[in-house]
C-alpha cells in the first residue's frame, strides 16, 4: 500500500507571516495538532505544532514558582506572555526541517518514520508542493481495513 492510498488531501495550512493568534485559532478549530506551513508561493516550508505554540506561550513555570510565586502568579505570567506573543509572526516557531514523504512511498516507511520520530502526522510533498498528510490514524485505518 502506498501513501497516496491513505493520505488526507486537505491538510490544515497556514502561511508564513501569519501571527501566533491566527495559528492558535486554526489549531483549535482543525483539531489536528499540526499546521502545514506554506510560503507566499504555496511552497511547503515546514510544520507548526501545538507543542511549538505552547513552548512560545508558557513561561518557565518552575522558575516562577521557585522564586516564591503562587500558581495564581504563574497563571498571570502565562496570560501576560500570551498577550505579548499573540501578534508576533509564527515564522520563528516553524519547524523547517520537517520530515516529508512522497505519494509513491510505501506506507510501511511512513509508519516507521511516525514511530521513530515520535510524530503524529507527516506531510506528503513533491517538489515543494504539499499534497496532503498521513497521520497515525490513517496508517491504523489502512492496516485494519485493507489488510
Amino acid at each position: 500500500m502506498l501513501v497516496r492510498d491513505v493520505m488526507s488531501a486537505f491538510p490544515a495550512v497556514i502561511r508564513t507571516g501569519a501571527d501566533v493568534r491566527r495559528a492558535a485559532e486554526l489549531l483549535s478549530v482543525s483539531e489536528v495538532g499540526h499546521l502545514m506551513v506554506l510560503d507566499a508561493d504555496d511552497r511547503f516550508v515546514g510544520q507548526l505544532a501545538e507543542d511549538d505554540l505552547i513552548r512560545a506561550l508558557v513561561p518557565d513555570l518552575d522558575g516562577v514558582l521557585a522564586a516564591g510565586a503562587t500558581m495564581a502568579d504563574a497563571f498571570r505570567v502565562f496570560a501576560e506572555r500570551g498577550r505579548e506573543v499573540a501578534d508576533r509572526p509564527i515564522d520563528p516557531l516553524v519547524r523547517r526541517e520537517a520530515v516529508t514523504v512522497g505519494p509513491d512511498d510505501p506506507l510501511a516507511k511512513v509508519a516507521v518514520a511516525l514511530l521513530d520520530r515520535g510524530m503524529r502526522r507527516i506531510p506528503v510533498v513533491v517538489d515543494g508542493t504539499l499534497l496532503g498528510t498521513v497521520s497515525r490514524a490513517d496508517v491504523c485505518r489502512a492496516v485494519l481495513y485493507h489488510a
